[in-house]
């Protein structure tokens, strides 16, 4: 048995993690005004200014059924007789369902296609977490553990935008209705609930709002004492707020090992620049590189 690990380009893993942990990854889309861009192939920083300039929102579409059969095939070919493809929620992208087709459509190999029910730092830990314990443990063991690091008592995630609007026009907020009347006043706190992107908090400031998420973050690691804890400072073409964030969470958690990643086209896109994202997992991975 030879096993590869995949992951779709919103874990945001650095080129050099992937390759160091043989971590093969797919592509998600983002048009702006007529053309089409793998997200994977664009500098951030071009793509947000782009963003800002544009008076419609680029809008992103799931990898092709097509270029998840090329990869399947290429794995097939390597020797590869099953693959663990992860993927952003199946609750705000098509990705998973497309990726289940394209298994469907390739004889030879095995794939098991796993909805993160998440984006972002959360889903990359996933991946990571396979590809460093595939070789001390069976793929069956592998499985179990990633399904149980999905549930909300291993792993989660907060984010705070400075506006609800991207995620209103791109659909991906499943209670905007709760929220439209504050919009413009208010720094909602999000958070994955059943794999949808529901708003959680109204808070008037972003800094009462960054002092919230730390209460939030606090319960969380009070149930996990004792355990190595793993978290992720993630911003949208916002560095210098996401580091000074970063720092002041690791002056408060000492124990959490913190590190730092930026949100690149696709989910910057629904989430609107100089968001911020805060994900975590109970399980041990090396993130190193991340």
């Amino acid at each position: 048995m030879k096993v590869a690990v995949v992951v779709d380009s919103t874990s945001y893993l650095s080129e050099k993690i992937l390759a160091e942990h043989n971590i093969f990854t797919i592509p998600l889309n983002v048009v702006v005004g007529d053309k089409t861009f793998k997200e994977n192939e664009i500098d951030n920083k071009w793509y947000y200014a782009e963003m800002a300039a544009l008076e419609e929102l680029p809008t992103t579409s799931q990898p092709s059924i097509g270029d998840y059969i090329l990869l399947l095939e290429s794995l097939y070919r390597e020797g590869y007789t099953d693959v663990i493809s992860f993927h952003l929620s199946a609750g705000i992208s098509g990705t998973c369902q497309n990726a289940r087709a394209a298994a469907a459509s390739v004889d030879g190999i095995n794939v098991h296609v796993v909805d993160s029910e998440i984006a972002a730092a959360p889903l990359g830990f996933l991946a990571l977490y396979a590809a460093q314990n595939l070789a001390s443990k069976p793929l069956q063991e592998v499985l179990a553990d990633v399904n149980d690091m999905k549930k909300k008592h291993s792993m989660n995630a907060f984010f705070l935008v400075d506006t609800l609007t991207n995620l209103q026009k791109g659909g991906r907020l499943s209670n905007a209705q709760a929220f439209i009347g504050g919009l413009l006043k208010i720094k909602p706190i999000l958070e994955f609930q059943e794999g949808k992107i529901v708003a959680i908090e109204k808070i008037r400031t972003q800094k009462k709002a960054m002092l919230k998420i730390e209460e939030m973050l606090q319960a969380e690691f009070d149930k996990h004492e004792g355990k190595e804890l793993t978290a992720c400072v993630i911003h949208a073409n916002a560095e210098e707020l996401g580091a000074r964030y970063k720092m002041e969470l690791e002056e408060k958690f000492p124990q959490v090992k913190f590190v730092m990643q930026e949100f690149g086209p696709v989910v910057g896109t629904h989430l609107g620049e100089g968001a911020l994202g805060i994900g975590f997992t109970t399980y041990k991975v090396d993130v190193t590189g991340l």
